[in-house]
């Protein structure tokens, strides 16, 4: 009897102070220091293509009126508007600077950009661009009649381009063709539309090529070994 009671005893200790230090334990809250986030200005290198000055020669008038830009030579006359994140400024007679606005990532992009394309209206209205392009296969032919540029490309008929204002198309033994105006965009996307008639393929090279285009050749399948 009193072993049965000594060991009801430590069970109800063993109990109470168990349960009792589990009652004990509670979820307390720690304060978390609030983190806080800043904005890090970042710095972007000066483009090197954007810090060259645009050297204006003396037959071209230049009018900068707030963003927009106009430039008029001996050829013709382009214009040109700018964002916001590009600044435009005459620094002297004869020369254009393109400074950014902001140091932003955009901003930098812009910079290089709107001097190239600044560059290119200088350059268009005063001296001009062309692209050649280079007919390759048998019968393929080209020539000018009147404002159309006409292309023998193996179609069951002729192809027939009409040729946009301000551009020139010059035929050369019927198989060199050069596209020449002061609007470099306006040249590119007429070259490319007579180059996408036939596009150079890769196993004869037939097609429509530029002057300065390489033609990456592939081997044809082998013929059946006897």
């Amino acid at each position: 009897m009193a072993s049965s009671l000594t060991h009801s005893f430590q069970f109800s200790n063993l109990k109470s102070g168990f349960f009792g230090e589990r009652n004990e334990l509670r979820a307390t809250s720690v304060p978390v220091p609030c983190i806080g986030l800043s904005r890090k200005t970042i710095e972007c290198k000066e483009s090197r293509i954007g810090k060259q000055p645009v050297v204006v020669p003396s037959n071209v008038t230049i009018t900068l009126e707030g963003q927009d830009l106009k430039v008029k030579g001996p050829l013709g006359e382009l214009g040109l508007t700018y964002p916001r994140e590009v600044l435009v400024e005459s620094v002297e007679s004869g020369i254009l600077r393109i400074r950014k606005a902001v140091e932003t990532r955009r901003a930098n992009q812009m910079h290089g950009l709107f001097r190239t394309l600044t560059n290119n209206l200088v350059v268009g209205v005063s001296k001009g661009f062309e692209k050649k392009l280079q007919l390759v296969g048998v019968g393929y032919r080209a020539m000018v009649e009147g404002k159309e540029l006409v292309l023998n490309l193996g179609f069951s008929h002729p192809v027939k381009m009409t040729i946009p204002e301000g551009l020139s198309v010059k035929v050369e033994e019927n198989t060199r063709i050069t596209v020449s105006g002061y609007d470099k965009s306006d040249i590119g996307q007429f070259a490319a539309s007579i180059r996408r008639w036939r596009p150079p393929e890769p196993y004869k090279g037939k097609g429509i090529k530029y002057a300065d285009e390489i033609v990456r050749r592939k081997e044809g399948k082998a013929g059946k070994k006897k």
